[in-house]
């Protein structure tokens, strides 16, 4: 059994510009948490993490392997460590942080919360955010609160873990045949059908999702073809380095890390029978 771990690939409005599994790649084994959520709702790290709990005890209770696949960091570590008690951000703090260029909200972030400031890439604004509003709405830096995370199932289930670290020159090389493919398929109209739903909020999630931005700049006339697919290729190279940091440095050393899949025997290593 193959379970989504990864924050794009939730949504069920966008199969090609996150590079869902194909059709075939579902008919060849079971599938969950792929396409599952509308692209109007907002999935988290904490919504994931309980449906993936659901379907890890699902899977278990057959007698099969549940095996979690994707490049979400967040979202493992939610499942493993637990979930932080953060209390609700204030709806006034959030949008007063949601409307900061980057740069300005990661100098806030560097005074209000020094720490955070540290761990996290300036250009990163997704958590930059997340962190400021948390400081300025509870009054403690969110490291206050991830101390005391619970529910997670690390320290109940057998973990096998696999970090795979490709080559990054040829990593690079995938990602921009991967979006010039994008492209030239579905990818724009995919988007478009999305942007022509007035129920997805201007803020949701998978309006941020790479590529989306891109596409809907192209649709506006606002930028090419050319630059639409190298922007969103710089994106995803940009994703994959932070990627690549966060799994290096926030996952215990001895979990193992390769460069590909097939440095590693997979059905010895999972002990995978047929």
């Amino acid at each position: 059994m193959i379970i989504n771990a990864d924050a794009s690939q939730v949504y069920r409005d966008l199969r090609v510009i996150t590079a869902r599994p194909s059709v075939a790649d579902e008919a060849a084994a079971e599938h969950r948490l792929y396409g599952h959520v509308d692209g109007a709702i907002a999935c988290s790290a904490a919504d994931w993490a309980e449906e993936a709990r659901a379907a890890i005890a699902a899977v278990m209770a057959e007698g099969r392997l549940p095996i979690l696949t994707g490049g979400t960091g967040l979202y493992m570590r939610t499942l493993l460590d637990g979930i932080a008690p953060v209390p609700a951000i204030d709806a006034g703090v959030r949008a007063a942080v949601r409307a900061l260029p980057v740069k300005e909200a990661y100098a806030a972030l560097t005074l209000e919360d020094p720490a955070a400031a540290q761990r996290l890439a300036p250009a990163d604004s997704a958590r930059v955010a997340r962190a400021l509003e948390v400081v300025r709405s509870t009054g403690e830096p969110l490291q206050h609160w991830q101390a005391q995370r619970t529910g997670g199932i690390g320290d109940q289930v057998d973990v096998l873990p696999l970090i795979i670290l490709p080559d990054r020159v040829a990593l690079n090389e995938r990602i921009d045949q991967r979006l010039t493919a994008m492209f030239d398929g579905r990818a724009v109209d995919e988007v478009a059908m999305l942007l022509a739903r007035s129920d997805v909020p201007a803020d949701a999630p998978i309006r941020r999702a790479i590529g989306v931005p891109e596409i809907a700049a192209l649709l506006r006339g606002e930028i090419s073809k050319a630059e639409a697919i190298e922007q969103a290729a710089g994106a995803t190279r940009r994703y994959a380095k932070r990627q690549y940091t966060w799994f290096r440095h926030q996952f215990p050393q001895s979990w193992p890390r390769v460069l590909d899949s097939k440095s590693i025997n997979l059905k010895e290593y999972f002990n995978i029978n047929g």
